[in-house]
Protein backbone atom coordinates (compact mmCIF):
# COMPACT_ATOMS: atom_id res chain seq x y z
CA UNK A 1 0.00 0.00 0.00
CA UNK A 2 2.56 2.42 0.97
CA UNK A 3 4.43 1.28 -2.12
CA UNK A 4 1.71 1.71 -4.02
CA UNK A 5 1.21 5.74 -2.91
CA UNK A 6 4.51 6.25 -3.05
CA UNK A 7 4.51 5.33 -6.59
CA UNK A 8 1.88 7.66 -7.12
CA UNK A 9 3.10 10.52 -5.70
CA UNK A 10 6.82 9.95 -7.67
CA UNK A 11 4.02 10.02 -10.70
CA UNK A 12 2.66 13.32 -10.05
CA UNK A 13 5.92 14.40 -9.14
CA UNK A 14 7.30 14.03 -12.57
CA UNK A 15 4.12 14.96 -14.10
CA UNK A 16 4.33 18.54 -11.78
CA UNK A 17 7.47 18.51 -12.51
CA UNK A 18 7.86 18.39 -16.38
CA UNK A 19 5.22 21.35 -16.00
CA UNK A 20 6.83 23.36 -14.48
CA UNK A 21 10.12 22.72 -16.69
CA UNK A 22 7.96 23.78 -19.56
CA UNK A 23 6.47 26.67 -17.51
CA UNK A 24 9.44 28.13 -16.92
CA UNK A 25 11.15 27.37 -21.08
CA UNK A 26 8.03 29.47 -21.76
CA UNK A 27 8.49 32.37 -19.77
CA UNK A 28 11.94 32.38 -20.25
CA UNK A 29 10.92 32.79 -24.36
CA UNK A 30 8.62 35.27 -23.14
CA UNK A 31 11.17 37.11 -21.31
CA UNK A 32 14.02 36.69 -23.69
CA UNK A 33 11.71 37.88 -26.57
CA UNK A 34 10.79 40.83 -24.71
CA UNK A 35 14.52 41.72 -23.97
CA UNK A 36 15.26 41.43 -27.48
CA UNK A 37 12.33 43.47 -29.00
CA UNK A 38 12.36 46.43 -26.38
CA UNK A 39 11.26 49.30 -28.00
CA UNK A 40 14.42 52.04 -27.30
CA UNK A 41 14.31 55.35 -25.18
CA UNK A 42 12.18 57.72 -27.61
CA UNK A 43 10.48 55.39 -29.77
CA UNK A 44 7.55 56.45 -31.56
CA UNK A 45 4.24 55.15 -29.74
CA UNK A 46 2.41 52.27 -31.23
CA UNK A 47 -0.53 49.56 -29.52
CA UNK A 48 0.52 46.84 -27.25
CA UNK A 49 2.27 43.73 -29.14
CA UNK A 50 2.45 40.38 -28.08
CA UNK A 51 5.74 38.39 -27.75
CA UNK A 52 6.47 36.54 -31.14
CA UNK A 53 3.49 37.70 -32.80
CA UNK A 54 4.17 41.52 -32.78
CA UNK A 55 0.89 43.60 -33.64
CA UNK A 56 -0.34 40.32 -35.62
CA UNK A 57 -3.80 40.65 -34.17
CA UNK A 58 -4.09 44.49 -34.79
CA UNK A 59 -3.59 44.09 -38.61
CA UNK A 60 -6.29 43.48 -40.89
CA UNK A 61 -4.76 41.11 -43.59
CA UNK A 62 -7.19 41.96 -45.99
CA UNK A 63 -7.02 45.56 -46.01
CA UNK A 64 -3.49 46.43 -43.60
CA UNK A 65 -3.63 49.98 -45.33
CA UNK A 66 -7.01 50.79 -44.22
CA UNK A 67 -6.38 49.16 -40.31
CA UNK A 68 -3.45 51.65 -39.97
CA UNK A 69 -5.73 54.44 -40.20
CA UNK A 70 -7.07 54.50 -36.90
CA UNK A 71 -3.89 53.66 -35.22
CA UNK A 72 -2.37 57.13 -37.12
CA UNK A 73 -5.74 59.11 -35.25
CA UNK A 74 -4.77 57.71 -32.04
CA UNK A 75 -0.81 57.82 -31.78
CA UNK A 76 0.23 60.66 -34.69
CA UNK A 77 2.30 61.03 -37.64
CA UNK A 78 4.76 58.06 -36.25
CA UNK A 79 3.51 54.86 -35.18
CA UNK A 80 5.34 52.12 -34.06
CA UNK A 81 4.11 48.43 -35.47
CA UNK A 82 5.55 45.30 -35.32
CA UNK A 83 5.22 42.33 -37.75
CA UNK A 84 6.19 39.85 -35.79
CA UNK A 85 10.12 39.87 -35.71
CA UNK A 86 9.83 42.94 -37.89
CA UNK A 87 10.01 46.60 -35.90
CA UNK A 88 8.46 48.82 -38.19
CA UNK A 89 7.19 52.49 -38.13
CA UNK A 90 4.33 54.24 -40.13
CA UNK A 91 5.33 57.39 -41.70
CA UNK A 92 2.27 59.79 -42.22
CA UNK A 93 2.26 63.22 -43.66
CA UNK A 94 4.42 65.32 -46.72
CA UNK A 95 6.76 66.72 -44.48
CA UNK A 96 7.79 63.38 -42.71
CA UNK A 97 7.39 61.43 -45.80
CA UNK A 98 9.67 63.54 -48.13
CA UNK A 99 12.30 63.60 -45.45
CA UNK A 100 12.23 59.47 -45.69
CA UNK A 101 12.20 59.40 -49.53
CA UNK A 102 14.77 62.45 -50.36
CA UNK A 103 17.16 62.00 -47.33
CA UNK A 104 20.44 63.28 -48.14
CA UNK A 105 22.15 60.59 -46.85
CA UNK A 106 21.87 56.71 -47.64
CA UNK A 107 19.83 56.15 -44.18
CA UNK A 108 16.64 55.33 -45.62
CA UNK A 109 17.99 53.32 -48.70
CA UNK A 110 17.83 50.10 -48.29
CA UNK A 111 14.78 47.49 -49.26
CA UNK A 112 13.72 45.09 -45.83
CA UNK A 113 13.95 41.77 -47.04
CA UNK A 114 10.61 39.56 -45.53
CA UNK A 115 10.79 36.06 -45.58
CA UNK A 116 8.68 35.82 -48.95
CA UNK A 117 10.86 38.35 -50.71
CA UNK A 118 14.22 36.67 -49.84
CA UNK A 119 12.85 32.87 -50.79
CA UNK A 120 11.98 34.61 -54.31
CA UNK A 121 14.73 36.93 -54.85
CA UNK A 122 17.67 36.38 -52.26
CA UNK A 123 19.18 39.92 -51.90
CA UNK A 124 19.28 40.38 -55.90
CA UNK A 125 17.14 42.23 -58.49
CA UNK A 126 16.02 45.92 -59.21
CA UNK A 127 13.18 46.33 -56.54
CA UNK A 128 14.39 44.11 -53.56
CA UNK A 129 17.95 44.84 -53.66
CA UNK A 130 20.51 46.90 -51.58
CA UNK A 131 23.83 48.78 -51.66
CA UNK A 132 26.36 48.09 -54.23
CA UNK A 133 24.11 45.08 -56.17
CA UNK A 134 21.45 47.80 -56.38
CA UNK A 135 23.88 51.21 -57.95
CA UNK A 136 25.01 48.48 -60.56
CA UNK A 137 21.83 47.44 -61.63
CA UNK A 138 19.67 50.71 -61.39
CA UNK A 139 22.38 52.56 -62.96
CA UNK A 140 22.65 49.79 -66.17
CA UNK A 141 19.20 49.77 -66.17
CA UNK A 142 18.36 53.17 -66.83
CA UNK A 143 21.17 53.45 -69.36
CA UNK A 144 19.37 50.57 -71.21
CA UNK A 145 16.36 51.33 -71.17
CA UNK A 146 17.09 54.95 -72.76
CA UNK A 147 19.31 53.00 -75.59
CA UNK A 148 16.07 51.22 -76.22
CA UNK A 149 13.79 53.79 -76.56
CA UNK A 150 13.05 55.35 -73.18
CA UNK A 151 11.96 59.48 -73.66
CA UNK A 152 12.10 58.59 -77.80
CA UNK A 153 10.22 59.04 -80.57
CA UNK A 154 10.47 55.51 -81.14
CA UNK A 155 8.67 53.93 -77.60
CA UNK A 156 6.24 56.66 -78.26
CA UNK A 157 5.11 55.44 -81.49
CA UNK A 158 5.15 51.42 -80.37
CA UNK A 159 2.82 52.80 -77.69
CA UNK A 160 0.76 53.94 -80.59
CA UNK A 161 1.03 50.96 -82.14
CA UNK A 162 0.29 48.89 -79.22
CA UNK A 163 -2.83 51.04 -77.94
CA UNK A 164 -4.36 50.75 -81.99
CA UNK A 165 -4.15 46.76 -81.63
CA UNK A 166 -5.52 47.08 -78.50
CA UNK A 167 -8.66 48.78 -79.59
CA UNK A 168 -9.15 46.59 -82.19
CA UNK A 169 -9.52 43.59 -80.05
CA UNK A 170 -12.01 45.62 -77.82
CA UNK A 171 -13.63 46.25 -80.75
CA UNK A 172 -14.00 42.36 -81.49
CA UNK A 173 -16.80 42.39 -78.77
CA UNK A 174 -19.08 44.73 -80.67
CA UNK A 175 -19.89 46.47 -77.50
CA UNK A 176 -20.78 43.45 -75.61
CA UNK A 177 -19.68 43.01 -72.05
CA UNK A 178 -16.35 41.49 -71.75
CA UNK A 179 -13.58 41.47 -69.06
CA UNK A 180 -10.86 43.77 -70.22
CA UNK A 181 -8.14 42.63 -67.31
CA UNK A 182 -6.11 40.39 -69.56
CA UNK A 183 -6.27 41.87 -72.92
CA UNK A 184 -5.56 45.14 -71.06
CA UNK A 185 -2.43 43.52 -69.31
CA UNK A 186 -1.14 41.99 -72.65
CA UNK A 187 -1.15 45.29 -74.32
CA UNK A 188 0.69 47.22 -71.68
CA UNK A 189 3.00 43.96 -70.63
CA UNK A 190 3.93 44.17 -74.80
CA UNK A 191 5.51 47.79 -74.37
CA UNK A 192 8.16 46.56 -71.54
CA UNK A 193 9.16 43.37 -73.40
CA UNK A 194 9.44 44.96 -76.76
CA UNK A 195 12.49 46.41 -74.43
CA UNK A 196 13.42 43.31 -72.80
CA UNK A 197 12.86 40.34 -74.90
CA UNK A 198 12.79 42.17 -78.14
CA UNK A 199 9.06 41.51 -79.08
CA UNK A 200 5.47 41.79 -78.52
CA UNK A 201 2.93 38.77 -78.22
CA UNK A 202 -0.16 38.26 -80.24
CA UNK A 203 -3.26 38.78 -78.09
CA UNK A 204 -4.17 34.85 -78.44
CA UNK A 205 -0.45 33.38 -77.46
CA UNK A 206 -1.46 30.77 -75.47
CA UNK A 207 1.99 30.55 -73.52
CA UNK A 208 1.86 34.53 -72.85
CA UNK A 209 -1.32 34.54 -71.46
CA UNK A 210 -0.19 31.58 -68.89
CA UNK A 211 2.35 34.11 -68.42
CA UNK A 212 0.31 36.66 -67.38
CA UNK A 213 -1.91 34.70 -65.35
CA UNK A 214 1.07 33.64 -63.35
CA UNK A 215 2.29 37.28 -62.66
CA UNK A 216 -1.65 38.07 -61.88
CA UNK A 217 -1.70 34.89 -59.26
CA UNK A 218 1.39 36.03 -57.56
CA UNK A 219 0.30 39.58 -57.29
CA UNK A 220 -2.63 38.60 -55.82
CA UNK A 221 -1.54 35.74 -53.75
CA UNK A 222 0.83 37.92 -51.60
CA UNK A 223 -1.51 39.48 -49.74
CA UNK A 224 -3.44 36.12 -48.76
CA UNK A 225 -3.66 35.19 -45.20
CA UNK A 226 -0.76 32.09 -45.65
CA UNK A 227 1.09 34.05 -47.30
CA UNK A 228 1.10 36.57 -45.07
CA UNK A 229 1.74 33.97 -41.99
CA UNK A 230 4.18 32.89 -44.03
CA UNK A 231 6.17 36.45 -43.57
CA UNK A 232 5.51 36.11 -40.22
CA UNK A 233 6.18 32.27 -38.87
CA UNK A 234 8.17 31.08 -42.01
CA UNK A 235 9.99 28.42 -39.88
CA UNK A 236 6.38 27.07 -38.91
CA UNK A 237 4.08 27.76 -42.06
CA UNK A 238 6.81 26.30 -44.74
CA UNK A 239 5.76 22.50 -43.81
CA UNK A 240 2.17 23.99 -44.18
CA UNK A 241 -0.41 23.43 -47.08
CA UNK A 242 -1.67 26.56 -48.39
CA UNK A 243 -1.31 29.77 -51.02
CA UNK A 244 2.48 30.35 -50.14
CA UNK A 245 3.59 27.35 -52.29
CA UNK A 246 1.12 27.65 -55.32
CA UNK A 247 3.25 31.49 -54.86
CA UNK A 248 6.50 29.98 -54.70
CA UNK A 249 5.97 27.72 -57.77
CA UNK A 250 4.50 30.47 -60.18
CA UNK A 251 7.44 32.41 -59.42
CA UNK A 252 9.83 29.42 -60.24
CA UNK A 253 7.42 28.68 -63.72
CA UNK A 254 8.06 32.77 -64.02
CA UNK A 255 11.91 31.99 -63.66
CA UNK A 256 12.23 28.75 -66.04
CA UNK A 257 10.13 31.35 -68.71
CA UNK A 258 12.90 34.15 -68.46
CA UNK A 259 16.00 31.31 -68.37
CA UNK A 260 14.32 30.09 -71.32
CA UNK A 261 14.68 33.16 -72.96
CA UNK A 262 17.55 33.84 -71.72
CA UNK A 263 19.03 30.90 -73.80
CA UNK A 264 17.37 31.19 -76.89
CA UNK A 265 19.23 34.78 -77.01
CA UNK A 266 22.60 32.90 -76.45
CA UNK A 267 22.37 30.79 -79.89
CA UNK A 268 22.37 33.99 -82.17
CA UNK A 269 23.80 36.25 -79.47
CA UNK A 270 25.88 39.42 -81.50
CA UNK A 271 27.49 41.17 -78.73
CA UNK A 272 28.03 44.56 -81.47
CA UNK A 273 24.35 44.55 -82.66
CA UNK A 274 21.75 43.96 -78.94
CA UNK A 275 18.33 44.34 -80.06
CA UNK A 276 16.93 44.55 -76.34
CA UNK A 277 17.83 44.67 -72.71
CA UNK A 278 18.29 40.62 -72.30
CA UNK A 279 21.20 40.94 -75.42
CA UNK A 280 22.80 43.96 -73.85
CA UNK A 281 22.92 42.22 -70.29
CA UNK A 282 24.82 39.33 -71.40
CA UNK A 283 27.82 42.15 -72.79
CA UNK A 284 27.50 43.45 -69.85
CA UNK A 285 28.39 40.06 -68.09
CA UNK A 286 31.07 39.15 -70.54
CA UNK A 287 32.56 42.62 -69.62
CA UNK A 288 32.72 41.99 -65.94
CA UNK A 289 33.62 38.13 -66.08
CA UNK A 290 34.91 38.31 -62.48
CA UNK A 291 31.92 37.88 -60.30
CA UNK A 292 33.44 38.87 -57.40
CA UNK A 293 33.63 42.36 -57.96
CA UNK A 294 30.61 42.44 -60.28
CA UNK A 295 27.14 41.39 -59.63
CA UNK A 296 26.01 41.19 -63.51
CA UNK A 297 25.76 36.98 -63.74
CA UNK A 298 22.87 35.08 -64.61
CA UNK A 299 20.53 35.14 -61.70
CA UNK A 300 20.45 39.10 -61.32
CA UNK A 301 19.71 38.97 -64.87
CA UNK A 302 16.70 36.31 -64.91
CA UNK A 303 15.32 39.03 -61.65
CA UNK A 304 16.51 42.15 -63.14
CA UNK A 305 14.38 41.38 -66.31
CA UNK A 306 11.42 39.58 -63.82
CA UNK A 307 11.44 42.85 -61.69
CA UNK A 308 10.96 45.07 -65.12
CA UNK A 309 8.64 42.58 -66.65
CA UNK A 310 6.40 42.94 -63.21
CA UNK A 311 6.62 46.23 -63.08
CA UNK A 312 6.57 47.37 -66.24
CA UNK A 313 2.74 45.29 -66.78
CA UNK A 314 0.96 45.06 -63.12
CA UNK A 315 1.24 48.46 -62.41
CA UNK A 316 0.09 50.69 -65.69
CA UNK A 317 -2.31 47.98 -66.55
CA UNK A 318 -4.45 48.09 -63.22
CA UNK A 319 -4.04 51.81 -62.97
CA UNK A 320 -6.08 51.22 -66.88
CA UNK A 321 -8.23 49.17 -65.06
CA UNK A 322 -9.21 51.62 -62.25
CA UNK A 323 -9.63 54.61 -65.34
CA UNK A 324 -11.83 52.69 -67.51
CA UNK A 325 -14.01 51.48 -64.08
CA UNK A 326 -14.25 55.30 -63.01
CA UNK A 327 -15.27 56.21 -66.83
CA UNK A 328 -18.28 53.82 -66.88
CA UNK A 329 -19.17 54.82 -63.15
CA UNK A 330 -18.80 58.68 -64.32
CA UNK A 331 -20.63 59.19 -68.04
CA UNK A 332 -20.48 62.97 -67.05
CA UNK A 333 -16.54 62.54 -66.71
CA UNK A 334 -16.50 60.75 -69.42
CA UNK A 335 -18.08 62.97 -71.73
CA UNK A 336 -15.88 66.00 -71.01
CA UNK A 337 -12.68 63.67 -71.96
CA UNK A 338 -14.21 62.99 -75.04
CA UNK A 339 -15.35 66.59 -75.80
CA UNK A 340 -11.63 67.31 -75.38
CA UNK A 341 -9.98 64.72 -77.07
CA UNK A 342 -12.84 65.57 -80.62
CA UNK A 343 -11.09 68.99 -80.26
CA UNK A 344 -7.27 68.21 -79.45
CA UNK A 345 -7.19 65.10 -81.43
CA UNK A 346 -9.89 65.37 -84.09
CA UNK A 347 -10.87 61.98 -85.71
CA UNK A 348 -8.01 61.46 -88.60
CA UNK A 349 -4.73 60.95 -85.74
CA UNK A 350 -3.96 59.01 -82.88
CA UNK A 351 -3.66 60.75 -79.70
CA UNK A 352 0.49 61.92 -79.01
CA UNK A 353 2.39 63.32 -76.05
CA UNK A 354 2.51 66.08 -78.03
CA UNK A 355 -1.02 66.37 -77.30
CA UNK A 356 -0.62 66.49 -73.23
CA UNK A 357 -0.40 69.61 -72.87
CA UNK A 358 -3.10 70.77 -75.11
CA UNK A 359 -5.17 68.22 -72.59
CA UNK A 360 -5.49 69.50 -69.55
CA UNK A 361 -9.01 67.76 -68.05
CA UNK A 362 -7.78 64.04 -69.93
CA UNK A 363 -4.48 64.59 -68.16
CA UNK A 364 -6.20 65.52 -64.56
CA UNK A 365 -8.69 62.35 -64.91
CA UNK A 366 -5.54 59.75 -65.13
CA UNK A 367 -4.25 61.94 -62.29
CA UNK A 368 -7.16 61.47 -60.42
CA UNK A 369 -7.54 57.86 -61.25
CA UNK A 370 -3.70 56.96 -59.66
CA UNK A 371 -4.68 59.16 -56.47
CA UNK A 372 -8.12 57.22 -56.04
CA UNK A 373 -6.58 54.03 -57.40
CA UNK A 374 -3.92 53.54 -54.52
CA UNK A 375 -2.58 50.91 -55.72
CA UNK A 376 0.69 51.04 -53.85
CA UNK A 377 -0.95 52.35 -50.31
CA UNK A 378 2.07 51.81 -48.32
CA UNK A 379 4.94 52.41 -50.69
CA UNK A 380 7.58 49.94 -51.38
CA UNK A 381 9.01 49.67 -47.98
CA UNK A 382 12.32 51.46 -46.92
CA UNK A 383 14.71 50.21 -44.15
CA UNK A 384 17.34 51.74 -42.04
CA UNK A 385 20.84 51.33 -42.28
CA UNK A 386 21.83 53.36 -39.54
CA UNK A 387 20.38 54.80 -36.08
CA UNK A 388 18.20 57.61 -37.67
CA UNK A 389 15.88 60.44 -35.64
CA UNK A 390 12.85 61.08 -37.19
CA UNK A 391 10.19 63.75 -35.99
CA UNK A 392 12.17 64.11 -32.74
CA UNK A 393 12.05 60.56 -32.20
CA UNK A 394 15.35 58.00 -32.29
CA UNK A 395 14.44 54.72 -35.00
CA UNK A 396 17.63 52.55 -34.81
CA UNK A 397 19.29 50.59 -37.60
CA UNK A 398 17.06 47.87 -39.06
CA UNK A 399 13.71 49.49 -38.75
CA UNK A 400 11.10 49.13 -41.54
CA UNK A 401 10.04 51.95 -42.67
CA UNK A 402 6.15 52.50 -44.40
CA UNK A 403 5.05 55.70 -46.28
CA UNK A 404 1.67 56.35 -46.02
CA UNK A 405 0.48 57.54 -49.44
CA UNK A 406 -3.42 56.40 -48.42
CA UNK A 407 -3.33 59.08 -45.87
CA UNK A 408 -1.29 61.32 -48.47
CA UNK A 409 -3.81 61.03 -51.24
CA UNK A 410 -6.99 61.16 -48.83
CA UNK A 411 -5.85 63.94 -46.41
CA UNK A 412 -8.77 66.05 -46.37
CA UNK A 413 -6.10 69.27 -45.64
CA UNK A 414 -4.89 68.86 -49.30
CA UNK A 415 -7.90 67.58 -51.38
CA UNK A 416 -11.32 69.40 -51.44
CA UNK A 417 -12.79 66.26 -51.62
CA UNK A 418 -10.83 63.20 -50.47
CA UNK A 419 -13.05 60.26 -50.98
CA UNK A 420 -15.01 61.23 -54.22
CA UNK A 421 -13.62 60.85 -57.91
CA UNK A 422 -12.70 64.28 -58.87
CA UNK A 423 -10.52 65.53 -61.71
CA UNK A 424 -10.78 69.29 -60.65
CA UNK A 425 -8.23 68.59 -57.90
CA UNK A 426 -6.04 68.99 -60.72
CA UNK A 427 -7.18 71.35 -62.29
CA UNK A 428 -7.38 75.70 -61.83
CA UNK A 429 -8.69 77.64 -63.98
CA UNK A 430 -9.07 75.21 -66.35
CA UNK A 431 -5.24 74.17 -66.22
CA UNK A 432 -3.48 71.26 -65.50
CA UNK A 433 -2.28 71.78 -62.17
CA UNK A 434 0.68 69.52 -59.96
CA UNK A 435 0.13 69.10 -56.42
CA UNK A 436 3.13 68.01 -54.11
CA UNK A 437 0.87 65.80 -52.50
CA UNK A 438 0.77 63.42 -55.26
CA UNK A 439 3.22 60.80 -54.65
CA UNK A 440 1.96 57.62 -56.70
CA UNK A 441 5.47 56.86 -58.33
CA UNK A 442 7.42 57.58 -55.03
CA UNK A 443 10.00 59.97 -54.42
CA UNK A 444 14.12 59.96 -54.71
CA UNK A 445 16.44 57.32 -56.17
CA UNK A 446 14.77 54.45 -55.27
CA UNK A 447 11.80 55.87 -56.96
CA UNK A 448 9.88 54.29 -59.73
CA UNK A 449 12.49 53.75 -62.42
CA UNK A 450 10.16 53.38 -64.85
CA UNK A 451 7.77 56.56 -63.94
CA UNK A 452 8.32 58.12 -67.84
CA UNK A 453 7.60 55.09 -69.34
CA UNK A 454 4.16 54.88 -67.20
CA UNK A 455 2.99 58.48 -67.77
CA UNK A 456 3.40 57.70 -71.30
CA UNK A 457 1.33 54.40 -71.75
CA UNK A 458 -1.32 55.99 -69.61
CA UNK A 459 -2.05 58.72 -71.49
CA UNK A 460 -1.47 57.27 -75.06
CA UNK A 461 -3.86 53.96 -73.93
CA UNK A 462 -6.47 56.08 -71.72
CA UNK A 463 -6.94 58.89 -74.91
CA UNK A 464 -6.64 56.38 -77.30
CA UNK A 465 -9.29 54.19 -75.72
CA UNK A 466 -11.69 57.13 -74.83
CA UNK A 467 -11.09 58.04 -78.49
CA UNK A 468 -12.43 55.02 -80.08
CA UNK A 469 -15.31 54.19 -77.09
CA UNK A 470 -17.84 54.82 -74.82
CA UNK A 471 -17.42 52.68 -71.86
CA UNK A 472 -20.53 51.93 -69.73
CA UNK A 473 -21.61 49.18 -67.10
CA UNK A 474 -23.76 46.14 -68.65
CA UNK A 475 -27.21 46.07 -68.49
CA UNK A 476 -28.65 44.22 -65.45
CA UNK A 477 -24.79 44.56 -63.78
CA UNK A 478 -24.02 46.53 -61.12
CA UNK A 479 -20.60 47.99 -61.63
CA UNK A 480 -18.37 48.61 -57.87
CA UNK A 481 -15.33 50.11 -56.25
CA UNK A 482 -14.97 46.80 -54.50
CA UNK A 483 -10.77 46.36 -54.00
CA UNK A 484 -8.75 42.93 -54.64
CA UNK A 485 -5.95 43.10 -52.39
CA UNK A 486 -2.75 42.06 -53.50
CA UNK A 487 0.99 43.38 -54.07
CA UNK A 488 -1.23 45.88 -55.33
CA UNK A 489 -4.99 47.31 -54.87
CA UNK A 490 -6.73 46.45 -58.12
CA UNK A 491 -10.25 46.43 -59.16
CA UNK A 492 -12.48 43.28 -58.22
CA UNK A 493 -12.99 41.09 -61.97
CA UNK A 494 -15.69 43.18 -63.53
CA UNK A 495 -17.27 43.29 -66.97
CA UNK A 496 -18.12 46.45 -69.27
CA UNK A 497 -19.12 47.24 -72.51
CA UNK A 498 -17.54 49.24 -75.00
CA UNK A 499 -19.13 51.32 -77.53
CA UNK A 500 -18.04 52.45 -80.94
CA UNK A 501 -17.53 55.96 -81.10
CA UNK A 502 -19.68 57.42 -84.55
Amino acid sequence: MLAAVGSLAASLWDVLHLRTLLLAAVAFLFFADFLKRRRPKNYPPGPWRLPFLGNFFHLDLEKTHLALKQNVEKYGNLVSIDFADIPSVLVTGLPLIKEVLTHTDQNYMNRPLTSIRKRVFGKKGLIMSNGQIWKEQRRFTLTTLRNFGLGKKSLEERIQEEAYHLAEVIAEEKGQPFNPHFKINNAVSNIICSIIFGERFDYQNAEFQELLRLLDEVTHLEASPMCQLYIFFPRIVEYLPGSHNTLFRDWDKLKSFVSHVIENHKRDWNPDDPRDFIDAYLKEMAQHPDKTTSSFDEENLILSTLDLFFAGTETTSTTLRWGLLYMALYPEIQEKVHAEIDTVVGQGRQPSLANRESMPYANAVIHEVLRMGNIIPLNVPRELSVDTALGGYHLPKGTMILTNLTALHRDPTEWATPDTFNPEHFLENGQFKKRESFLPFSLGKRGCLGEQLARSELFIFFTSLLKKFTFKHPKNEKLTLKVRTGATLSPESYRICAIPRA
